[in-house]
């Protein structure tokens, strides 16, 4: 990773990259009705021009997939991971005969860019950001907790001059291990990684993207029985070495126990944080010891329980 770069963006500069992500639209006189029954947040609430967090689950409460949704005028642009792209595209696009509502996958129409560093915004209004370019913007980033970042789908011909665009006015292009940590640092959960079909939506800790008082959606009776009734087994949350140095045993997939040797979860993300000085991961972490600062262990490395995000 290269350390220069990583005290760019933490000391207030920007820096982009660009990844592959979908961008589906669904659009049409039902389309607000057919989201509402499919996705946890209250798309009745969302106005033209505001975004808001969601997830897809199955009728078990799992997680298909972690979206964000963007409304403009009477069209709803779903963004999501390139991991569960066709996942979301195929579990819209199989009701679309059933109903007055249209989908379509985006996606390889756009190239994808993340900036971080927001206080490069107002250099880019003077082009990047006009008609001109035919881009969807999605303020505030993939803001699971809260990262910041902006994300961009520019048109393809308008990628390159974009590109351009962001290094002239004094961002710098990081690469996948910086992007990693910074992701890890803001406690952005990756699907296939930190979240899968086997994750129960409340266990991702992220509460801004479920509406407890809209009307059933699937998976919404197993959601809604735990959060009135109870709480998750487990959540995802941070832990941080307590030791400065690097040390066996922390690593993905590695177990956390408590120090009276009862289970307490399993780490599933790792990186070292150059601004803690220290090696963080995400994990999933029993509820009888995610309180912030519970000391856990993996083999026999003591750990610490972080509220996340690390790094604002």
């Amino acid at each position: 990773m290269d350390l220069k770069e990583y005290d760019h963006i933490r000391s207030g500069g920007a820096g982009f990259i660009e990844i592959p992500r979908g961008l589906i639209a669904v659009w049409g006189k039902e389309a607000v009705q057919f989201l509402d029954g499919m996705i946890t947040n209250d798309m009745k609430t969302l106005v033209d021009g505001q975004q808001m967090l969601a997830a897809f689950p199955n009728a078990q409460g799992r997680l298909l997939a972690v979206v964000r949704v963007l409304r403009q005028g009477d069209r709803f642009l779903i963004e999501t991971e390139e991991t569960t792209r066709e996942k979301v595209f195929q579990n819209l696009f199989r009701f679309t005969f059933a109903g007055d509502f249209f989908v379509e996958d985006l996606s390889d129409k756009y190239r994808y860019l993340e900036l971080f560093g927001l206080e490069l915004s107002p250099s880019l209004t003077g082009g990047l950001l006009s008609p001109e370019t035919e881009m969807y913007s999605s303020t505030g980033g993939l803001k699971f907790y809260s990262q910041t970042s902006t994300g961009f789908f520019v048109n393809k011909p308008a990628g390159d001059g974009f590109s351009k665009g962001l290094l002239d006015a004094g961002a710098v292009e990081i690469e996948d291990q910086l992007y990693e940590t910074l992701r890890i640092e803001s406690g952005v959960p990756k699907y296939g990684v930190d979240i899968d079909e086997t994750t129960v939506v409340p266990e991702t800790g992220s509460e801004e993207m479920i509406s407890y008082s809209k009307g059933c959606y699937i998976g919404q009776e197993i959601i809604a029985r735990i959060h009135f009734r109870g709480h998750v087994a487990k959540q995802l949350t941070g832990l941080q070495a307590e030791s400065s140095a690097s040390a066996d045993g922390f690593f993905s997939g590695a177990e956390l126990t408590s120090p009276e040797g009862k289970n307490a979860g399993r780490i599933t993300s790792v990186t070292y944080s150059p601004k803690l000085e220290r090696l963080i991961a995400l994990a999933y972490v029993r509820y009888d010891y995610l309180a912030d600062g519970t000391e856990l262990l993996t083999a026999e490395m003591p750990v610490r329980v972080t509220d996340l995000p690390f790094v604002e």
